[in-house]
């Protein structure tokens, strides 16, 4: 790659269009979580910057959940009488005070917002896939098809730490394959744990393959190393060259961690960018590794210690799940996370609580791949694809409608019974909740049609919020105390505002399906369960589905406050930012 080919992607013309298109989702969810109140300007709003002097309008639509539908072309920048272009750091500077973008904080954020632009000017070199197109097209051709991200962050592909280099190797949207590095990791160092049946030796022979191990164990034999004192660790590419080549110098100098090369398998980074998908074995496991980039409020690392219980935490859901009529009715299925692998650093360890990112890299784990599982005729979509928006305004969920050949509300309806059913049921039968958003869930589809959903990210993401739950020993972790008040925002703010927020007013836009029409088949859903289960006819009146309204939980002020460590995982309602109250868009239904 030449010098100018680095940066051949940011163009003026392209710069110009992520800025309009980012300060459009600024205006819209800063306006949705109160950080600033666009006023109405004849036709149109107007938002001023804090010292008044500079003034934003556009015109929007406003929709159900306070959702702000701003048209990206109509916006424009004043100051002194005159027109000035629209720029995203700009933006964050003057609405500084407004925003609660401390000194400390700002400049960081002003990195993650440009790494966000940056990847933003790349994505429009690509050529134009529709979403018709993508509709059609494989798992990873629409994971890595994906343009958005997070649809509530605005700074939500910062990525800090990877130079052009590494974004254009790594980056999901860049499609490259990538070969993992494995490392031999001392046995008084490394942990490896496994869900029920899965032995050691014959895990990692399954996964690399037989001529891989047996090369692998040549490179320490030659070294006058015995096999049997190690464990092997898949290590990202870029966590071996930035991090552990010099931060864990002293482990490599004195054997503890012995560098072993490239596997053999290809695989490609999925949306959370850590997570790998084997594409030479597309029924081989994901493989997810530790990563200290910091991306959308957390450094990404993995911890050791946390690892250890990932495979019986996984085992304990999957089993729940199995012996649950209703989950198993609406065929929800996790993908396991099956075994995992920790190195601990001791002198870090000592040196750090147990938050510190210095614990978090050097750790991987190893989850199923969803693919055998496929029936005839069934293909794979990241749920992120539904809220995923052409260059011609035409969503994935408009797209898999039409040729599902059902109405829309049919496909919607096919579409909950999957996805909402198996939420509700583990929140009020088992306290249980999730972490639903796009990137965590792949739906299972036929003809268009939802079949089913598969949920991920399980051991890091569920919790159990009843305190006086019976938990395994090694499942206890997951138990976290919620305040009552706040235990169904799993479901009002994780699925009704960070998801279908955008997915009904996208299809509201399209001219599909009519929002009061969304909403009302969401109801129906809800009551369609709820009639199925009287036995929690006292649950479902203790925690409303059809309350007037509830706390809005405000996902940018968290980064805003601080983007390096949002929330704390083992206090997930603590760090909460709840500024007064969304609209119910079911109540009274």
């Amino acid at each position: 790659m030449s010098l100018a080919d680095a940066v051949a992607h940011l163009s003026p013309e392209r710069w110009e269009r992520a800025n309009r298109l980012l300060v459009r989702k600024a205006l819209a969810e800063f306006a949705h979580e109160q950080l600033i109140t666009p006023e109405p300007d004849g036709d149109g709003y107007v938002v001023p910057s804090d010292d008044g002097l500079t003034r934003y309008r556009f015109t929007a639509v406003r929709r159900a959940l306070d959702h702000w539908q701003i048209d990206a072309d109509s916006l424009t920048r004043h100051r002194d009488g005159a027109e000035l272009p629209l720029g995203a750091l700009d933006f964050c500077i003057e609405l500084q005070r407004s925003l609660g973008l401390s000194d400390q904080i700002l400049p960081v954020y002003l990195e993650e917002i440009s790494a966000t632009l940056s990847g933003t000017c790349y994505k429009l070199t690509k050529p134009q896939v529709t979403s018709a197109q993508l509709a059609r097209a494989g798992f990873q051709d629409i994971e890595t098809g994906m343009t958005e991200g997070h649809p509530c962050f605005v700074a939500n592909n910062g990525r800090l730490g990877f130079g052009i280099h590494e974004y254009l190797s790594y980056a999901p949207e860049t499609a490259s394959p990538v070969r993992l590095i494995w490392l031999a990791a001392h046995r008084s160092r490394a942990t490896f744990t496994a869900g029920a049946g899965i032995a050691y030796e014959s895990f990692v022979r399954q996964e690399l393959g037989e001529a891989t191990v047996d090369r692998f164990e040549r490179q320490l034999t030659d070294r006058g190393l015995a096999p049997a004192d190690y464990l092997l660790i898949p290590v990202h590419p870029w966590q071996w060259w930035n991090k552990l080549t010099v931060t864990f110098a002293a482990e490599v100098a004195r054997g503890y961690l012995v560098c072993l090369g490239e596997g053999d398998d290809e695989y490609l980074a999925q949306q959370s960018i850590r997570t790998f998908f084997n594409t030479s074995h597309p029924d081989k496991h994901y493989v997810k590794t530790a990563l200290s980039v910091l991306n959308m409020g957390f450094m990404r690392g993995l911890s050791a210690a946390y690892m250890e219980a990932t495979p019986a935490i996984n085992d304990w859901l999957a089993q729940l799940i199995d012996n649950d009529p209703v989950l198993r009715a609406t065929g929800l299925s996790v993908i396991r996370e099956r075994a995992a692998v920790g190195y601990r650093h001791l002198e870090y360890e000592r040196a750090t609580d147990r938050h510190s990112p210095y614990r978090k890299m050097l750790a991987a784990l190893w989850r199923e791949s969803p693919v055998p599982a496929l029936r005839d005729g069934e293909t794979l979509a990241t749920m992120a694809s539904l809220v995923h928006v052409d260059h011609a305004g035409a969503s994935v969920a408009g797209a898999l409608i039409e040729r599902s050949g059902l109405t829309p509300t049919r496909w919607l309806r096919r579409y909950l019974r999957a996805y909402l059913t198996p939420l509700l049921h583990s929140f009020y039968a088992y306290d249980l909740v999730y972490m639903p958003h796009g990137e965590n869930v792949i739906l299972v589809l036929k003809d268009g049609v939802v079949q089913r959903a598969v949920f991920k990210d399980i051991a890091e993401e569920i919790a159990v919020m009843d305190p006086d739950a019976v938990l395994p020993p090694e499942v206890r972790r997951i138990r976290v105390e919620v305040p009552e008040e706040q235990r169904l925002l799993s479901i009002f703010t994780d699925v009704f505002d960070c998801f279908f927020r955008f997915l009904a007013a996208n299809l509201a836009a399209e001219g599909i399906l009519e929002e009061d029409d969304f909403w009302g088949t969401v109801a129906e859903v809800i009551r369609e369960y709820q009639d199925s289960a009287p036995e929690l006819a006292d649950r479902f009146r203790q925690y409303d589905m059809f309350a007037p309204e509830f706390a809005l939980s405000c996902l940018n002020r968290l980064q805003l406050r601080d983007n390096r460590q949002m929330v704390d995982l083992a206090d997930p309602s603590g760090a909460l930012q709840l500024v007064g109250s969304l609209q119910n868009p079911i109540a009274g239904r």
